[in-house]
């Protein structure tokens, strides 16, 4: 059995450098991979392309990259979180992809599957389709949607073992499975690492095939993106 662990997240992302392109899993603050973004910040690295659902918020997940101006460009589904977000958006100083939420996942499927690209309607008729290939299917229009090229993808799990199988919690989840395998370099950080065979086949979500570098994090904050209760 071929172990995937590495001592930690300074060696879980070796080799990352500015210009890069990195798929980021999370929903929000839901399920991101905090401590990998933690070191990119440490790293102090330039100009990166960032995919991921959204940016977080201003001082807490990828907020703590837009705010060292580590990031050149965006792409994203929903940006109504961070403020510094919009504002370096209005200014012109960063660039921003917004492309339909199904789509994103999508994209992040093919790149996964090895497909280069694939047909869908979402969008068609907007600025979205604009620039791309259409085509008409059972009398529906179409726009042609490429798969994502990333150098590193960095994920959030529950569980997983040593061999980089993978295990995600509730809505935990999200965009964190897709996104594994669909970078040159997968790095899942998780809450519980546990030797090989501690895990029940039928549980894992994610194969450790599309897995290179596996650690247990540390600190993980799980913060309440937006707290709402009820007045008695």
């Amino acid at each position: 059995m071929i172990r995937k662990t590495v001592a930690g997240v300074v060696e879980a992302t070796e080799g990352v450098k500015d210009n890069m392109t990195f798929m980021l899993g999370g929903f929000g603050l839901c399920g991101i991979p905090e401590n990998s973004i933690a070191e990119l910040v440490k790293k102090n690295i330039k100009g990166l392309t960032c995919i991921s659902n959204n940016a977080g918020v201003d001082d807490f997940g990828l907020g703590l990259l837009l705010q060292q101006k580590q990031i050149r460009k965006m792409v994203s589904s929903y940006v109504g979180e961070n403020e510094e977000f919009e504002r370096q958006m209005l200014s012109g100083e960063l660039e921003v992809e917004l492309i339909p939420q199904g789509t994103l996942a999508e994209r992040c499927r093919a790149a996964q599957g090895g497909f280069p690209a694939f047909y869908t309607p979402a969008g068609y008729g907007t600025e979205v389709a604009e620039g791309k290939e259409t085509r008409e299917f059972n009398g529906k229009m179409y726009i042609l949607e490429k798969a994502f090229e990333a150098d590193f993808a960095f994920v959030k799990a529950w569980k997983g073992d040593e061999a980089g199988n993978l295990i995600f919690k509730g809505t935990a989840r999200n965009f964190n499975p897709c996104m594994c395998g669909a970078a040159k370099i997968t790095v899942a950080e998780v809450e519980e690492l546990v030797p090989v065979g501690s895990l029940d086949p039928d549980q894992v979500h994610i194969p450790g095939i599309f897995v290179q570098k596996i650690f247990q994090g540390d600190n993980y904050e799980k913060r309440i993106e937006q707290r709402t209760v009820r007045k008695r």
